[in-house]
């Protein structure tokens, strides 16, 4: 079988002390499977090389309307026709302002006018530069005609200031170039809600009851999600991964905290997916003050927390709901049960304990079961790849 063809993205880099990290993103879009044009402006080249970025690219990087072409062709024409996305990042004032108003005055805002392809834009300038009227005018101008921002980050900028203006977070560039690429698929404009992550039940003020899950399957799901044009709100328990850009995300403790908060985001919503793994009990009186050792045994009385899944199962109007079930055992007769009683239209079992534990890790596997008894088994991939792959199986069952 032939290779894929890699899909190719223009990266647009202009003068700012933010071009410093367009090395690190190039890297990072390689990562995801893209390949790389680096373009750069003639003030980026006091920032970062041409030749940094032109080694790790593997591609010539241009920098002027009179560079030399590789070709007899007319360089920002056939480069404009070829690529899949421009990415512009760092995007100063300047640059924004040329988009904007047409001009074309060097190889990165000749490249612009003659692009049809997505463009996304991350700038980075001084936060009075931000905020002043011409530069929102220019953003608007731009977001009128289908270009997509990156909002840049609040933080301490290289001229002194605090404020709003330095370049976004590398992975939510990556990200915003991915949903670009993606393009809007059946989920586009649908809202999702995800839940993600573990819960945790206290025992007391420095204790508390939860399990090994690590929200990574609930936040490639939002990930993924996100990219297919979906409006996705998260809500995570305990977790030290980085939320998907442009989700809604409500961090939560305890089952009773995320029941509560996924009550007041279904309005309008259309599908759930309960990838979190809510802790099945709770203590009945968790202690006011830290446990003493005694030298005795303790006795804990613990308690059913919510069934949000069974809950979910009777709310009108009902959304498309998706559960899931870890099984150390009968994967496929104890889902089967958990599907029906919990009056559910999709359920994702996967295996834990032994050789094909998934909690916790980068991969998974498992078995997605439908309400009219058809099955698809998943072997073990990512869970970026399961993500598509239960994405994949709700847009073509979300309407039946």
């Amino acid at each position: 079988m032939a290779e894929e063809k890699k899909r190719l993205v223009a990266l647009g880099v202009t003068g700012c002390i933010g071009a410093y990290k367009a090395a690190e993103l190039l890297r990072r879009l390689q990562d995801s499977g893209l390949e790389i044009q680096p373009v750069l402006t003639e003030s980026a080249k006091q920032f970062v090389t041409p030749f940094v970025l032109q080694t790790l690219s593997g591609r010539k990087a241009i920098t002027g309307l009179w560079d030399e072409p590789e070709s007899v062709e007319v360089e920002h024409i056939a480069l404009s026709d070829a690529i899949d996305l421009l990415l512009v990042a760092p995007a100063t004032a300047n640059i924004i302002a040329k988009f904007a108003g047409g001009i074309a005055d060097d190889f990165l805002s000749t490249f612009y006018l003659s692009t049809e392809a997505p463009v996304v834009v991350a700038p980075a300038m001084n936060t009075k530069m931000w905020r002043h009227p011409a530069t929102v005018r220019n953003i608007q101008i731009l977001r009128e005609r289908g270009v997509r921002f990156v909002e840049p980050g609040i933080g301490y900028l290289a001229c002194g200031w605090e404020g709003k203006g330095r370049l976004a977070d590398i992975e939510d560039i990556v990200d915003a170039a991915s949903y670009a690429l993606h393009g809007d698929t059946y989920l586009a404009g649908r809202k999702i809600l995800i839940s993600a992550g573990p819960t945790i039940e206290p025992l007391d003020p420095l204790r508390f009851i939860t399990n090994r899950s690590s929200g990574r399957m609930g936040y490639a799901l939002a990930r993924e999600a996100k990219a297919r044009g979906a409006i996705v709100t998260l809500i995570s328990g305990p977790s030290n991964l980085r939320p998907p850009y442009g989700t809604d995300i409500t961090t939560v403790q305890t089952g009773k905290e995320m029941k509560s908060a996924i009550r007041d985001s279904l309005d309008g919503t259309e599908v759930v997916i309960m990838a979190a793994a809510v802790a099945d009990f709770r203590p009945v009186e968790p202690a006011d003050s830290k446990i003493k050792k005694t030298g005795n045994q303790q006795e804990i009385e613990l308690e059913q927390t919510e069934d949000i899944l069974a809950w979910l199962g009777g709310v009108e109007p009902r959304p498309f709901l998706v559960g899931f079930a870890a099984e150390s055992d009968n994967l496929r007769d104890n889902a089967q049960k958990k599907l029906v009683d919990k009056k559910i239209d999709m359920i994702v079992a996967n295996p834990i304990g032994g050789e094909n534990d998934v909690l916790g890790g980068d991969e998974t596997q498992g078995l997605i079961i439908n309400k009219d008894g058809t099955e698809r088994e998943i072997p073990r991939c990512s869970k970026k790849n399961m993500a598509a792959v239960i994405l994949d199986e709700i847009e073509q069952r979300i309407d039946q």
